[in-house]
């Protein structure tokens, strides 16, 4: 089967059921990052914990796959992802899964809100800047902003779309998985109204981060980010940019900039240096101390609003 076709969602691919179902036993499901993880994981709570891949920390952007992680891949019912805009360690390892497991591609999901990479100035360069050729499927995938996560709304689709795959594949637990799925959208619902209320005082702030990761809640809630330190965080920037990331903190009044516990960052204190603008860490991928489960995505939106208005919020 091609590897296309494998992420249409149909009933007829979701009703393949795997050998372990049919025992009785519930999927085995396997998520890329803790917020993938944390959102399987409350559709499975009280009948199985999915496994994850990379751990809290760690970046998707540079993980390397182990052994015993190729292992879990193999011995998967379902596959949780974000595409291969994000986690470009899982391409060719999925590719060769064949029909095995079911792969979800967060980002093909109906109903996901996409924004495209920003381009240019205090953002990041065109896509054909990195080497990819115009025009091809690698290209458009790497077009568009993989962390889609960060928009609450986005994993509530994600739920939905898990409770019903998950009950079609292990009918004997669908009425669990299904009512999980609706607490969950029900607290994710209450959840954005509390950030959006979080974070009304802070939204003319303008802020700087330390790679374009956070572009979803910005839009979600109306921020002010004036650009990012850094194009890719594996990238050094040049000193042409950060000159030019010094003259935006200046002239747009930056009050924040933003490094992240993923990545080390002595540029930060350079970037700031004579600006007034205050410093500060954002997370948006779920690092020390969140501990992976249930409650972990929920938690990892809170930790964002409240860094982000701890070090907005006007003092004196």
């Amino acid at each position: 089967m091609a590897r296309g076709s494998r992420h249409l969602l149909t009933a007829s691919v979701a009703l393949a059921v795997s050998a372990a179902a049919q025992a009785g036993e519930p999927p085995r499901v396997v998520a890329s990052i803790l917020p993938l993880h944390a959102l399987a994981a409350s559709v499975m709570e009280g009948v199985a914990s999915p496994s994850l891949l990379v751990p809290p920390g760690a970046s998707p952007h540079s993980f390397q796959l182990k052994p015993s992680d190729a292992r879990r891949l193999q011995e998967a019912d379902l596959v949780l992802w974000v595409g291969p805009m994000l986690e470009t360690f899982l391409e060719k390892p999925l590719a060769t899964l064949g029909s095995k497991a079911l792969i979800v591609e967060v980002a093909r999901l109906p109903g996901i809100a996409l924004l495209p990479v920003r381009e240019g100035g205090v953002w990041a360069e065109h896509a054909h800047d990195h080497g990819h050729e115009r025009g091809t499927k690698a290209e458009l995938a790497h077009q568009i902003d993989g962390h889609l996560w960060l928009d609450p709304m986005n994993g509530a689709v994600v739920v939905k779309a898990l409770g019903e795959l998950l009950a079609e594949r292990d009918s004997e637990r669908a009425a669990i998985y299904r009512a999980r799925a609706r607490q969950e959208v029900e607290r994710l619902e209450e959840l954005d109204r509390a950030l959006a209320s979080r974070l009304a005082a802070v939204k003319d702030e303008p802020f700087v981060v330390f790679h374009d990761a956070y572009q979803y809640f910005e839009k979600r809630y109306g921020l002010s980010a004036a650009g990012s330190i850094t194009v890719s965080p594996e990238r050094q920037p040049s000193a042409k940019r950060l000159a030019n990331l010094r003259r935006t903190i200046r002239e747009r009044g930056a009050v924040c900039v933003f490094a992240e516990p993923q990545f080390k960052a002595p540029v930060v204190a350079s970037v700031v240096e004579g600006t007034g603008a205050r410093t500060a860490m954002l997370d948006p991928v779920g690092a020390s101390p969140l501990q992976p489960g249930p409650g972990a995505y929920r938690a990892l939106l809170k930790n964002l609003a409240e860094d982000l208005a701890g070090c907005l919020m006007p003092t004196g």
